[in-house]
């Protein structure tokens, strides 16, 4: 399985990462601390190299003790931490689904100084501005992490949901060396970002790589989910999202059952065959399903299968969450 290189840096992780945020946050009760870093652990030895987390993927377990993804990765990989990449971000707060972002000065540095101390560790791989903040200027975000590099708190930082206006502003300041954006077969509008990626020599970390498991072919309309989990109020995951999707899901069973693969894997494979800097980070609470993501870092898809695939997305209109 071939390394991908993060940008321009000497940062090499496998083809693909791990989402850690659905351990804690945002996908029904979090796993208990020992569940979580038992998985952590596996995950490491089943190959994964590049983990992300965020100062805001917190939540509570069943039991109603308090998760923090943050801690849990730190704990889980304090061992191999230098065999690992780990990413993590600031600049929002999460009330519901709504992230209220905040980059001023002073959050960021509050967010770093809480990041390293959780994880355990006296310098961050990746640091992502979370979100986009209309009130802070990229130029003076980019210069804050300027002065974190300086100080030997972090590697490099990258953007998460970025476009190409900061995203260019910014990396003037302080080089940028990745953005992370939703994408998926389902969710395509940053496809637009491409040729800046490939301009400035920036990796795309695809999050929500199968549309929130979408793609996984494990759900139908009538599954349920816990109260909490964000999925029940994806569009996705209703009637009509099912019924809009019927032809892709066929099409990624079909190449699935040629390939002796999954069509998770299929969606995976994708996108990494797509663009050679093109990580995604799948997550899962599944050891079945974290094993499998990582094994489509050895799927091949041709270029005449991916524009296939390419082609009946363009017929279709399937409602996503995060849909522009």
């Amino acid at each position: 399985m071939n390394q991908k290189r993060l940008g321009k840096t000497d940062l090499k992780v496998n083809p693909v990462g791990l989402g850690c945020m659905g351990l804690s946050h945002a996908y029904g009760a979090a796993k208990s601390d020992d569940e979580a870093i038992e998985f952590l652990k596996k995950s490491f030895k089943t190959g994964y190299n590049f983990f992300d987390t965020a100062e805001v993927y917190t939540g509570q377990t069943s039991e109603g003790n308090a998760s923090n993804n943050e801690e849990l990765v730190g704990m889980a990989l304090n061992e191999v931490i230098n065999d690992v990449v780990i990413a993590s971000k600031f600049g929002i707060t999460i009330d519901g689904i709504t992230p209220t972002p905040d980059a001023s000065p002073k959050a960021i540095q509050n967010s770093i100084e809480g990041t390293l101390k959780r994880l355990n560790v006296d310098c961050v791989d990746l640091y992502y501005q979370h979100r986009i903040d209309p009130k802070v200027e990229p130029e003076t975000v980019a210069g804050e992490m300027q002065k974190l590099i300086d100080d030997g708190m972090i590697k490099v930082w990258d953007i998460s949901e970025a476009n190409e206006e900061y995203l260019r502003r910014a990396n003037e300041v302080c080089p940028v060396t990745a953005i992370q954006n939703r994408y998926s077969i389902l969710a395509r509008w940053h496809e637009n970002l491409f040729p800046v990626c490939e301009d400035l020599e920036i990796s795309f970390v695809a999050f929500s790589p199968m549309a929130n498991g979408f793609l996984t072919g494990m759900y139908d309309k009538d599954s349920e989910f816990d109260e909490l989990d964000y999925r029940n109020d994806m569009p996705q995951y209703t009637e009509q999202g099912f019924k809009s999707a019927k032809k892709l899901i066929e099409l990624l069973n079909d190449i699935a059952s040629q390939k002796d693969a999954t069509p998770a894997q299929v969606s995976l494979a994708w996108m990494m065959c797509k663009k050679d800097y093109i990580i995604p980070i799948p997550g899962t609470t599944s050891i079945h399903n974290m094993e499998s993501n990582f094994n489509a870092g050895n799927l091949k898809l041709s270029a005449s299968l991916i524009a296939e695939i390419d082609e009946l997305l363009d017929s279709l209109d399937v409602p996503v969450f995060g849909g522009h």
